[in-house]
Protein backbone atom coordinates (compact mmCIF):
# COMPACT_ATOMS: atom_id res chain seq x y z
CA UNK A 1 0.00 0.00 0.00
CA UNK A 2 0.99 3.20 -0.75
CA UNK A 3 1.22 6.25 1.85
CA UNK A 4 0.41 8.73 -0.58
CA UNK A 5 -3.10 8.75 -2.24
CA UNK A 6 -1.76 10.33 -5.16
CA UNK A 7 -4.35 11.66 -6.69
CA UNK A 8 -7.46 8.83 -5.68
CA UNK A 9 -10.65 9.45 -5.46
CA UNK A 10 -12.35 9.03 -2.55
CA UNK A 11 -16.15 9.09 -1.49
CA UNK A 12 -17.54 11.53 1.34
CA UNK A 13 -18.71 8.79 3.55
CA UNK A 14 -19.82 10.75 6.19
CA UNK A 15 -20.68 14.40 6.72
CA UNK A 16 -21.61 15.98 10.36
CA UNK A 17 -21.99 19.32 12.11
CA UNK A 18 -18.88 19.92 14.27
CA UNK A 19 -20.03 23.48 15.32
CA UNK A 20 -21.75 26.51 13.72
CA UNK A 21 -20.13 26.88 10.33
CA UNK A 22 -17.78 23.76 10.56
CA UNK A 23 -18.49 20.56 9.00
CA UNK A 24 -16.42 17.04 9.71
CA UNK A 25 -16.15 14.83 7.14
CA UNK A 26 -14.92 11.62 6.70
CA UNK A 27 -13.69 10.24 3.53
CA UNK A 28 -12.81 6.40 2.56
CA UNK A 29 -11.92 4.09 -0.48
CA UNK A 30 -15.09 3.57 -2.85
CA UNK A 31 -15.30 -0.35 -2.57
CA UNK A 32 -13.70 -0.04 0.88
CA UNK A 33 -10.07 -1.09 2.50
CA UNK A 34 -7.12 0.67 4.08
CA UNK A 35 -6.02 3.93 3.82
CA UNK A 36 -2.58 5.57 3.67
CA UNK A 37 -1.16 5.54 7.74
CA UNK A 38 -0.55 8.77 9.40
CA UNK A 39 0.45 10.64 12.18
CA UNK A 40 -1.12 13.85 14.15
CA UNK A 41 -0.22 16.98 12.59
CA UNK A 42 -0.59 15.36 8.78
CA UNK A 43 -2.40 16.77 6.10
CA UNK A 44 -4.09 16.23 2.87
CA UNK A 45 -4.98 18.09 -0.68
CA UNK A 46 -8.20 18.18 -1.79
CA UNK A 47 -8.89 18.30 -5.31
CA UNK A 48 -12.49 20.61 -5.28
CA UNK A 49 -12.56 21.63 -8.66
CA UNK A 50 -9.87 22.24 -11.74
CA UNK A 51 -7.03 23.43 -10.75
CA UNK A 52 -8.63 24.25 -7.28
CA UNK A 53 -6.47 22.21 -4.43
CA UNK A 54 -6.91 22.83 -0.86
CA UNK A 55 -5.56 21.68 2.45
CA UNK A 56 -6.77 20.03 5.28
CA UNK A 57 -5.61 18.71 8.12
CA UNK A 58 -6.58 15.77 9.45
CA UNK A 59 -8.45 15.38 12.70
CA UNK A 60 -9.09 11.43 13.32
CA UNK A 61 -7.58 8.62 14.57
CA UNK A 62 -4.83 7.58 13.17
CA UNK A 63 -5.33 3.78 13.84
CA UNK A 64 -8.60 4.04 12.03
CA UNK A 65 -7.53 2.98 8.58
CA UNK A 66 -11.15 3.14 7.39
CA UNK A 67 -11.28 6.72 6.96
CA UNK A 68 -9.44 10.07 6.90
CA UNK A 69 -11.31 12.88 8.80
CA UNK A 70 -11.25 16.65 8.00
CA UNK A 71 -13.06 19.37 9.18
CA UNK A 72 -13.79 22.64 6.87
CA UNK A 73 -14.96 25.87 8.27
CA UNK A 74 -17.06 28.08 6.52
CA UNK A 75 -14.96 31.54 5.34
CA UNK A 76 -17.42 33.89 3.92
CA UNK A 77 -14.10 36.56 2.88
CA UNK A 78 -12.22 33.11 1.83
CA UNK A 79 -11.11 32.33 -1.84
CA UNK A 80 -13.84 30.08 -2.36
CA UNK A 81 -12.29 26.92 -0.91
CA UNK A 82 -14.17 26.51 2.01
CA UNK A 83 -17.62 27.58 -0.02
CA UNK A 84 -16.88 24.78 -2.33
CA UNK A 85 -16.07 21.80 0.00
CA UNK A 86 -19.27 23.06 1.85
CA UNK A 87 -21.47 22.67 -1.20
CA UNK A 88 -20.25 19.80 -2.82
CA UNK A 89 -18.76 17.59 -0.28
CA UNK A 90 -21.90 16.17 0.81
CA UNK A 91 -22.40 12.39 1.35
CA UNK A 92 -22.13 10.43 -1.93
CA UNK A 93 -19.96 12.66 -3.34
CA UNK A 94 -16.24 11.51 -4.80
CA UNK A 95 -12.90 14.02 -4.34
CA UNK A 96 -9.66 13.45 -5.48
CA UNK A 97 -7.21 13.04 -2.54
CA UNK A 98 -3.12 13.34 -2.55
CA UNK A 99 -0.92 12.56 0.65
CA UNK A 100 -1.39 12.52 3.82
CA UNK A 101 1.76 14.31 4.30
CA UNK A 102 3.49 15.82 7.69
CA UNK A 103 4.96 19.58 8.04
CA UNK A 104 3.71 19.78 11.27
CA UNK A 105 4.89 16.22 13.13
CA UNK A 106 4.71 15.96 16.77
CA UNK A 107 7.63 15.76 18.52
CA UNK A 108 8.59 13.13 21.37
CA UNK A 109 8.51 14.88 24.79
CA UNK A 110 7.58 14.51 28.36
CA UNK A 111 5.55 18.39 28.47
CA UNK A 112 3.61 19.76 25.86
CA UNK A 113 1.37 23.17 25.46
CA UNK A 114 -1.25 22.76 22.91
CA UNK A 115 -2.68 26.16 21.91
CA UNK A 116 -5.19 26.03 19.14
CA UNK A 117 -8.03 28.90 17.75
CA UNK A 118 -10.50 28.46 15.73
CA UNK A 119 -10.42 25.69 13.02
CA UNK A 120 -7.00 25.44 14.58
CA UNK A 121 -8.07 22.57 16.53
CA UNK A 122 -7.89 20.23 14.17
CA UNK A 123 -4.50 18.77 13.94
CA UNK A 124 -3.88 19.27 17.58
CA UNK A 125 -6.88 17.43 18.26
CA UNK A 126 -4.87 14.41 17.58
CA UNK A 127 -2.18 16.01 19.15
CA UNK A 128 -3.46 15.69 22.22
CA UNK A 129 -4.75 11.73 22.43
CA UNK A 130 -0.97 11.09 21.31
CA UNK A 131 0.44 12.85 23.86
CA UNK A 132 -1.90 11.54 26.49
CA UNK A 133 -1.61 8.10 25.38
CA UNK A 134 2.13 8.50 25.81
CA UNK A 135 1.86 9.31 29.27
CA UNK A 136 3.18 13.01 28.44
CA UNK A 137 2.12 16.30 31.11
CA UNK A 138 0.26 18.34 28.57
CA UNK A 139 -2.49 20.99 28.52
CA UNK A 140 -4.58 22.29 25.68
CA UNK A 141 -5.71 26.11 26.14
CA UNK A 142 -8.50 26.17 22.75
CA UNK A 143 -9.92 29.96 21.82
CA UNK A 144 -12.58 30.59 19.70
CA UNK A 145 -15.21 33.41 18.90
CA UNK A 146 -17.84 31.96 20.87
CA UNK A 147 -18.36 28.30 22.21
CA UNK A 148 -20.94 27.49 19.14
CA UNK A 149 -18.06 28.17 16.45
CA UNK A 150 -15.57 25.82 18.73
CA UNK A 151 -15.52 22.23 16.97
CA UNK A 152 -14.97 19.36 19.09
CA UNK A 153 -15.00 21.71 22.28
CA UNK A 154 -17.53 19.74 24.29
CA UNK A 155 -15.73 16.48 23.59
CA UNK A 156 -12.18 17.29 24.08
CA UNK A 157 -13.56 18.58 28.06
CA UNK A 158 -16.10 15.74 28.41
CA UNK A 159 -13.10 13.60 27.61
CA UNK A 160 -9.84 15.13 29.01
CA UNK A 161 -11.48 17.66 32.04
CA UNK A 162 -9.27 20.17 33.38
CA UNK A 163 -6.27 19.63 31.05
CA UNK A 164 -8.46 21.42 27.97
CA UNK A 165 -9.39 25.16 28.80
CA UNK A 166 -11.61 26.36 26.97
CA UNK A 167 -11.51 30.38 25.77
CA UNK A 168 -14.74 31.31 23.87
CA UNK A 169 -13.55 35.28 23.07
CA UNK A 170 -17.65 36.33 23.50
CA UNK A 171 -17.03 34.93 27.19
CA UNK A 172 -13.45 35.52 27.86
CA UNK A 173 -12.02 37.80 25.81
CA UNK A 174 -8.55 37.45 24.23
CA UNK A 175 -5.78 34.31 25.07
CA UNK A 176 -3.77 35.19 28.16
CA UNK A 177 -0.67 34.66 25.77
CA UNK A 178 1.29 36.65 28.49
CA UNK A 179 0.13 34.07 31.37
CA UNK A 180 0.79 31.02 29.34
CA UNK A 181 4.07 31.34 27.90
CA UNK A 182 6.08 33.74 29.93
CA UNK A 183 8.86 31.32 30.80
CA UNK A 184 10.10 29.13 28.62
CA UNK A 185 9.78 25.57 30.55
CA UNK A 186 6.46 24.44 29.24
CA UNK A 187 7.91 21.93 27.07
CA UNK A 188 7.29 22.11 23.73
CA UNK A 189 4.88 24.48 22.56
CA UNK A 190 2.38 23.49 19.32
CA UNK A 191 -0.07 26.31 17.95
CA UNK A 192 -2.37 26.69 14.79
CA UNK A 193 -4.68 28.68 14.37
CA UNK A 194 -5.49 31.95 12.69
CA UNK A 195 -1.89 34.63 11.94
CA UNK A 196 -3.03 36.85 14.74
CA UNK A 197 -2.58 33.99 17.34
CA UNK A 198 0.18 32.45 15.43
CA UNK A 199 2.12 35.82 15.26
CA UNK A 200 1.13 36.58 18.67
CA UNK A 201 2.54 33.54 20.18
CA UNK A 202 5.63 33.67 18.11
CA UNK A 203 6.33 36.62 19.98
CA UNK A 204 6.20 35.54 22.83
CA UNK A 205 8.34 33.10 22.47
CA UNK A 206 11.13 34.98 20.71
CA UNK A 207 14.17 33.92 22.30
CA UNK A 208 13.58 30.98 23.41
CA UNK A 209 15.79 27.76 22.70
CA UNK A 210 15.21 26.62 18.77
CA UNK A 211 12.79 23.37 18.35
CA UNK A 212 10.32 25.00 21.42
CA UNK A 213 8.06 26.25 19.52
CA UNK A 214 5.83 24.61 16.23
CA UNK A 215 3.11 26.42 14.20
CA UNK A 216 1.26 25.65 11.46
CA UNK A 217 -0.03 28.57 9.32
CA UNK A 218 -3.66 28.40 7.22
CA UNK A 219 -2.41 31.70 4.69
CA UNK A 220 0.77 32.90 3.81
CA UNK A 221 3.09 35.36 5.72
CA UNK A 222 3.38 37.39 2.74
CA UNK A 223 7.35 37.24 3.01
CA UNK A 224 8.55 39.35 0.01
CA UNK A 225 12.66 40.03 -1.06
CA UNK A 226 14.52 42.47 -2.31
CA UNK A 227 14.36 44.06 -6.32
CA UNK A 228 14.10 40.64 -8.63
CA UNK A 229 16.75 39.56 -11.02
CA UNK A 230 16.85 36.84 -13.50
CA UNK A 231 18.22 33.84 -12.48
CA UNK A 232 19.50 30.79 -13.87
CA UNK A 233 17.90 27.08 -12.08
CA UNK A 234 19.85 24.45 -13.35
CA UNK A 235 17.50 20.92 -13.11
CA UNK A 236 20.10 18.12 -11.91
CA UNK A 237 17.97 15.51 -13.29
CA UNK A 238 16.57 16.47 -16.15
CA UNK A 239 19.85 17.84 -17.85
CA UNK A 240 17.86 21.05 -18.30
CA UNK A 241 18.56 24.88 -17.57
CA UNK A 242 15.90 26.89 -17.35
CA UNK A 243 15.99 31.09 -16.94
CA UNK A 244 13.51 32.63 -14.22
CA UNK A 245 12.54 36.18 -15.23
CA UNK A 246 12.08 38.66 -12.84
CA UNK A 247 8.42 38.11 -10.84
CA UNK A 248 7.92 34.66 -12.27
CA UNK A 249 8.03 32.27 -9.98
CA UNK A 250 10.43 29.30 -10.52
CA UNK A 251 8.04 26.60 -10.24
CA UNK A 252 6.24 28.02 -13.32
CA UNK A 253 9.23 28.59 -15.14
CA UNK A 254 10.01 24.82 -14.88
CA UNK A 255 6.35 23.29 -15.44
CA UNK A 256 6.84 25.87 -18.63
CA UNK A 257 9.80 24.33 -19.40
CA UNK A 258 8.10 20.53 -19.45
CA UNK A 259 9.56 19.46 -16.19
CA UNK A 260 6.19 18.37 -13.73
CA UNK A 261 6.88 19.01 -10.32
CA UNK A 262 3.96 18.11 -7.80
CA UNK A 263 2.65 21.03 -6.84
CA UNK A 264 -0.80 22.58 -4.09
CA UNK A 265 -0.94 25.53 -2.83
CA UNK A 266 1.52 27.56 -4.73
CA UNK A 267 1.84 30.22 -1.84
CA UNK A 268 4.45 28.51 0.34
CA UNK A 269 2.23 26.60 2.90
CA UNK A 270 1.62 23.47 2.34
CA UNK A 271 5.31 21.58 1.18
CA UNK A 272 4.44 19.71 -1.81
CA UNK A 273 6.84 21.48 -4.08
CA UNK A 274 9.66 21.17 -1.60
CA UNK A 275 12.89 20.84 -3.56
CA UNK A 276 16.14 19.87 -2.70
CA UNK A 277 19.08 22.67 -3.22
CA UNK A 278 22.12 21.06 -4.69
CA UNK A 279 23.97 24.15 -5.03
CA UNK A 280 23.36 27.82 -4.42
CA UNK A 281 21.89 29.75 -2.31
CA UNK A 282 17.79 29.97 -1.77
CA UNK A 283 15.80 33.25 -0.54
CA UNK A 284 13.23 31.70 1.20
CA UNK A 285 9.84 33.41 0.82
CA UNK A 286 7.54 30.31 2.73
CA UNK A 287 6.08 30.18 6.11
CA UNK A 288 6.80 26.53 6.21
CA UNK A 289 10.47 26.11 7.01
CA UNK A 290 11.82 26.72 10.75
CA UNK A 291 14.64 29.18 10.64
CA UNK A 292 17.28 26.29 11.42
CA UNK A 293 16.35 24.34 8.01
CA UNK A 294 16.26 28.22 6.18
CA UNK A 295 19.92 28.30 7.58
CA UNK A 296 20.62 25.23 6.15
CA UNK A 297 20.02 26.06 2.60
CA UNK A 298 19.47 22.71 1.66
CA UNK A 299 15.64 22.62 0.36
CA UNK A 300 13.44 25.12 -0.35
CA UNK A 301 9.28 25.77 -1.73
CA UNK A 302 9.95 26.60 -5.57
CA UNK A 303 6.69 28.40 -5.70
CA UNK A 304 7.13 31.58 -3.95
CA UNK A 305 11.07 31.32 -2.95
CA UNK A 306 14.11 32.62 -5.34
CA UNK A 307 17.71 33.14 -5.11
CA UNK A 308 20.48 35.30 -3.78
CA UNK A 309 22.50 33.41 -6.10
CA UNK A 310 22.61 34.08 -9.79
CA UNK A 311 22.35 30.08 -9.75
CA UNK A 312 20.78 27.48 -8.20
CA UNK A 313 21.07 23.73 -9.09
CA UNK A 314 17.90 22.24 -7.86
CA UNK A 315 17.01 18.24 -7.68
CA UNK A 316 14.65 18.03 -9.91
Amino acid sequence: MTDDLAGAELVVASRDQAAAEVVEIGLCRPGGGDLPEWTPGAHVDLELDIGLVRQYSLCGDPADRTALRIAVQREPTGRGGSRLAHERLTVGARVRVRGPRNNFPLVAARRYLFVAGGVGITPIRPMVAAADAAGADWKLVYGGRSRATMAFAAALREKYGDRVSLHPQDECGLLDLAGLLGRPDTGLVYCCGPESLIGAVEEHCRGWPPGCLHVERFTPLGVTGGEETAIEVELALSGRTVTVPPGTPILQAVEEAGVQVLSSCREGTCGTCETPVLAGTPEHRDSLLTEQERAAGDTMMICVSRARTPRLVLEL
